[in-house]
């Protein structure tokens, strides 16, 4: 399915026809640029690649300023694959006017990354509540994690302490309520996951 990669923004709220205040997100939605288009005789599949995001040259890898110069564009920070375009070449720009208001899109983001955290931040453990006799430094820890001699192991899933955050997160069928192609950016309902600045996939 066809999609654009983009940059969120920040948060804002639009009022409704019926005068409610809706939360969106402001998406910095392109201009997506096709730097290689795959075919079935070539590559075994079609799909075109698109990047989105200025970077410098000297960051660039030497490889990758071949395939920028081959495709005549500049170097650029984000590569994705979509199906779905099809008729495009080379150096062509894709907007934000692919999209229209009123649509259902899903975004793909990064979430943001929490650090390591116990099990009552990272999975909602209630902990001990009230301290009594006897309770030392146990009020938030995870309690019991297994049985003695059987199974004589922790199961794999066992919720306990770790790395939270900064996981691939889809969220599907968000509204589109504005579009502004002159400008690249859409207005989606909703929040999506990801700190300012940070690239998301949109799918139609």
């Amino acid at each position: 399915m066809p999609g654009l990669i983009g940059k969120k923004l920040g948060m804002t709220s639009v009022f409704s026809a019926e005068g409610k205040n809706i939360p969106c997100t402001i998406i910095e939605a392109g201009p997506c640029v096709v730097t290689q288009v795959k075919k079935v005789d070539t590559d075994g599949y079609e799909a075109v690649q698109i990047a989105f995001g200025e970077k410098k040259e000297k960051h660039t890898p030497k490889a990758m300023q071949g395939h920028f110069k081959k495709a005549g564009v500049e170097p650029k920070r984000k590569l994705v694959e979509f199906d779905g375009f099809e008729g495009k070449n080379l150096g062509d720009t894709i907007g934000a006017d692919i999209f229209e208001e009123g649509e259902w899109v899903d975004v793909v983001g990064t979430s943001k990354g929490k650090g390591f955290q116990g099990v009552v931040r990272r999975h909602g453990f209630g902990g001990v509540g009230e301290s009594t006799h006897g309770q030392h430094n146990r009020l938030r820890a995870p309690g019991s994690i297994g049985a003695c001699s059987t199974p004589a192991r922790v199961f794999k899933g066992m919720r306990m302490a770790g790395r939270m955050g900064g996981d691939r997160v889809k969220v599907q069928n968000l509204e589109v309520i504005k579009v502004y192609s002159d400008k690249n950016l859409l207005v989606i309902k909703g929040s999506i996951p990801g700190a300012k600045g940070s690239y998301v996939l949109i799918e139609k």
